[in-house]
């Protein structure tokens, strides 16, 4: 590679992690927990399943649901109501798992359920305030707005990468791929 080459592809890599930080449009799926609606980038979903209790683990935190078998690969199952202490957690025919690829590994996550998959431009997003909540401010890429009629509502935008693959999570420590 040149050296030229070199310096054009650093320009490309800046340029992309400038639109990042600015909000470049993006596809996510959101869902919802508790009143709140939550988005999450498109390519980390891998499908989602109406919810099976599964099986539980010994020693897991109270979040880590269990696993389940899906078509031979053991997926862990985390209830993000129980992870973002949500009063109520309960399960109804509403209540879906989202199974997600993140962090070479597949990882399940509870939800109360699905909205729908949204293009966000890059007006639409905005950066997240600084607040201390029960979700790691880290985790919040942004907040998303988006308008159907003259109902507005707010995404809340997280990485669910960074999130899934923290060390608080226990993933790496409870299970193997």
């Amino acid at each position: 590679m040149s050296a030229t080459t070199a310096i054009e592809n650093q320009a490309v890599s800046q340029a992309a992690q400038a639109a990042a930080v600015r909000g470049a449009p993006r596809e996510v799926l959101s869902f919802k927990l508790g009143a709140e609606e939550y988005g999450i980038d498109i390519l980390k979903v891998q499908e989602i399943r109406g919810y099976e209790s599964p099986t539980r683990i010994a020693n897991a935190p109270s979040f880590m649901k269990g696993v389940v078998n899906l078509r031979g690969v053991i997926v862990p199952i985390v209830d993000m109501r129980v992870r973002f202490a949500l009063d109520e957690v309960r399960y109804d025919a509403f209540t879906v798992v989202i199974i997600l690829n993140v962090a070479q590994r597949t990882v399940g996550i509870v939800v109360d359920s699905v909205s729908d998959v949204l293009d966000l431009g890059g007006e639409q997003i905005k950066p997240a305030p600084e607040f201390h909540g029960s979700i790691d401010a880290s985790y919040i890429t942004g907040l998303g707005t988006v308008k159907t009629g003259d109902v507005e509502r707010m995404l809340i935008l997280l990485d669910i990468e960074q999130m899934m693959s923290s060390p608080e999570m226990g993933l790496t420590d409870h299970f193997s791929h």
